[in-house]
């Protein structure tokens, strides 16, 4: 083996090495906020709380009521009807987001000029790099106005326009660039010889954009949804801003208040101790075991829609 071929594998190995402290060291943040999170989330379900008792698991996740009492006072929190509120607000913002972006994402690839597509391409860019708590300050400042003003033209009471539909509004426009951005990318993957073969065969340009081109693309577009929807649970700040953070439920009607799991989190993390902080990294946990199956069960919807068989 002569020098420069030494020398390359010696560089082959250092690389190697990098990486793989690289992926341990990503793993072991990822295994230690686990660790930490199950450790204070376990601990009200474990102790006495102070004097307050150990709260009832069962209660916890089924019970339609946040708090019984008062804040250091009780122990009876419950979060089964605010995991409803949750996938509830999921779905609805998927079902305004998805069309919007996909149809965006459509009209980026296929049909806007260049300079144009261009232009939209940035504002995408731009709109998914807005910080949270900038859509939170939009939400309250004109979704809220607008809701409370729907609400009145509709005779139904809200409560400032904090309500669903003002979380569900805010959460869209949040997931819009995400789903619109790749969903463009999965689009413009798309192999021109299907496009031109549909043409060739008589389709028109929106017959085979429609028909030919988002089937091609449906399992990015798959993706794009599960990342939306990710997003949407994982939102805490700007949720917290336009929801009403209900105490009871579940809140099912587009002008009631509600609140979100992550919402009810943040709420908590004022104080440092007890039971009122520690039962927050309970949600937490509840939290993580929503996203990993709600994940699970749209990734395997997402193979089994993926294989693309255009005719």
């Amino acid at each position: 083996m002569n020098t420069s071929t030494r020398r390359k594998k010696r560089v082959d190995q250092l690389i190697r090495s990098v990486f793989l402290v690289a992926t341990l060291l990503s793993a072991s943040f990822i295994i230690i906020i686990v660790i930490f999170i199950v450790i204070k989330g376990i601990t009200p379900f474990i102790t006495n709380n102070d004097g307050l008792g150990v709260v009832n698991v069962w209660t916890f996740l089924t019970g339609t009521v946040w708090l019984k009492g008062t804040a250091f006072q009780s122990n009876l929190y419950s979060i089964g009807f605010i995991i409803l509120n949750t996938l509830y607000i999921a779905f609805l913002t998927l079902l305004l987001s998805l069309p919007v972006g996909v149809l965006t994402a459509l009209f980026i690839a296929k049909i806007a000029p260049k300079k144009l597509a261009e232009f939209l391409r940035t504002i995408v860019e731009l709109l998914a790099s807005i910080p949270s708590i900038v859509y939170g300050l939009f939400g309250i400042g004109i979704i809220l106005t607008f809701v409370y003003n729907l609400s009145s033209v509709f005779g139904i009471q809200s409560k400032g326009g904090n309500s669903v539909l003002a979380t569900v509004l805010v959460l869209a426009l949040m997931t819009l660039p995400t789903i619109t951005a790749i969903s463009e990318v999965a689009i413009r993957s798309v192999r021109k010889d299907i496009e031109e073969g549909s043409l060739a065969l008589g389709a028109t340009r929106t017959q085979t954009n429609f028909k030919v081109v988002l089937t091609s693309a449906k399992s990015g577009i798959f993706a794009a949804a599960i990342l939306g929807i990710g997003r949407s649970l994982g939102e805490a700040t700007a949720v917290s801003l336009v929801a009403g953070n209900a105490k009871s439920g579940p809140n099912l009607g587009l002008f009631d208040i509600t609140t979100t799991l992550t919402s009810t989190m943040l709420q908590g993390l004022k104080e440092t101790t007890g039971v009122d902080y520690d039962i927050r990294f309970s949600v937490g946990i509840v939290l993580m075991i929503v996203i990993l199956i709600t994940n699970f069960i749209l990734n395997a919807v997402k193979k089994r829609v993926g294989n693309v068989n255009v005719k």
